[in-house]
């Protein structure tokens, strides 16, 4: 009996073969080859003599193959009738390997992305994280691969997400690829796959042309200056207060809106951010100027029975934008991070105060080992005198 072609290495210029096996050839061959039958659908015998049915499909713009059983326990008459079901399927748009993805447990990009952050959640301080993390995901993955399983996303589906992005919003793009790599890199703990596709990426997206932008800040001599228009604002009392206190701590905008007065204690004259709220996970221990103080004995008239110093109106923390949008709508040509770097300017140029100190008092982590193993001590009474000098400076330049 003469063996049907087998599968051709170039396309074919006639029209493609349909039902090209008969039942008796299927029982019959024993040269190892893929034997086509039409329509995607090939018979694949192996070396060994064992036959099985493979059918090649493009699933939602993918060339995928799909195993639909071996030989004699799949006919020829069933695995056609599963093949064109498949076709149907794939050709409305619908992924003829899903409810087998969904018998072997694992999960779409989407439920992994789910998975991900629900076991990220406690680790995060700021709890907007938890929105931010899978927005940008649903915003620029889920259309393409969101609903593919994980074990099925390759290196190519992630060039196709971020090429377009790449260059345009390099920062967005970065974030992108952090998270699909977080992604990917539980779904190869979970032993869903065994590879990190974001891993092959970084050469053929290649170096990306922005320019890294430092948040805006003012030169030390005009603070005190935007000080005096946010105090002569017509913001909410406490909006101005904790922008005040914002710029004589040195804290950052999170450590500020989400002080309680648990943390306060006005006879020590010292306020302790948990370790929960510092960027370095670690307890800070803030010495309060006079005129810190002064700021927090005029919040006490807000309080209302809020724990929270600064209270909204509403009683709860200020939002992460209140301080951002009452800095814009006064002119202030400045972000409320940007006065961190305003005080260590003044602290560089105008006094001898040791690097070190200044570190500490912006609660910055040493990464030199060695100097870190120096610098244990917090030195808070030298930073009591550092945060004292500050608000000396910002009163004197205000009444220059």
């Amino acid at each position: 009996m003469p063996y049907p072609k087998r599968e051709r290495r170039t396309k074919p210029r006639s029209r493609h073969p349909e039902n090209a096996l008969s039942a008796a050839f299927v029982r019959a061959v024993g040269e190892a080859g893929r034997y086509c039958d039409g329509q995607g659908l090939y018979l694949q015998v192996d070396p060994s003599g064992n036959r099985r049915w493979i059918q090649r499909l493009v699933i939602d713009g993918r060339r995928a193959e799909l195993g639909l059983g071996g030989f004699p326990l799949v006919s020829l008459k069933e695995a056609r009738t599963q093949a064109f079901a498949n076709r149907r399927v794939a050709r409305g748009g619908g992924d003829p390997l899903a409810g087998k993805r969904r018998g072997r447990g694992i999960p779409t990009f989407a439920e992994a992305v789910a998975r991900v952050v629900e076991q990220k959640r406690s680790g995060w301080r700021n709890p907007k994280h938890a929105q931010d993390w899978p927005a940008s995901l649903e915003r620029f993955v889920f259309p393409r691969f969101g609903q593919r399983a994980v074990s099925e996303v390759t290196s190519a589906d992630v060039l196709g997400v971020l090429a377009p992005i790449w260059h345009e919003k390099p920062e967005t793009a970065r974030r992108v690829r952090q998270r699909i790599a977080a992604v990917m890199q539980w779904a190869v703990a979970m032993e869903y796959r065994s590879d990190n596709p974001c891993d092959r990426v970084g050469a053929t997206l290649g170096r990306q042309r922005d320019v890294v932008r430092h948040m805006r800040a003012l030169p030390h001599a005009e603070v005190a200056e935007a000080v005096a228009i946010v105090r002569g604002s017509a913001a909410t009392a406490a909006a101005k207060l904790a922008f005040e206190f914002l710029v004589l701590t040195a804290a950052r905008s999170g450590e500020v809106r989400l002080a309680q007065w648990a943390e306060i204690d006005l006879d020590a004259e010292v306020w302790i951010v948990p370790a929960e709220r510092m960027k370095a996970n670690r307890e800070h221990r803030v010495p309060l100027s006079c005129r810190a103080a002064e700021i927090l004995q005029a919040a006490r008239t807000l309080r209302n029975g809020s724990k929270v110093v600064f209270p909204s109106p509403r009683g709860k923390p200020l939002s992460d934008m209140t301080l951002s949008k009452l800095l814009k709508e006064q002119g202030v040509q400045a972000v409320p991070h940007g006065f961190r770097s305003s005080f260590r300017d003044w602290a560089a140029e105008e006094t001898n105060h040791p690097r070190e100190v200044v570190e500490a008092a912006l609660a910055h982590q040493v990464k030199d080992k060695v100097e870190a193993a120096y610098a244990r001590s917090t030195l808070f009474e030298r930073r009591r005198r550092l945060m004292g000098d500050w608000a000396t400076y910002l009163d004197g330049t205000a009444m220059a």
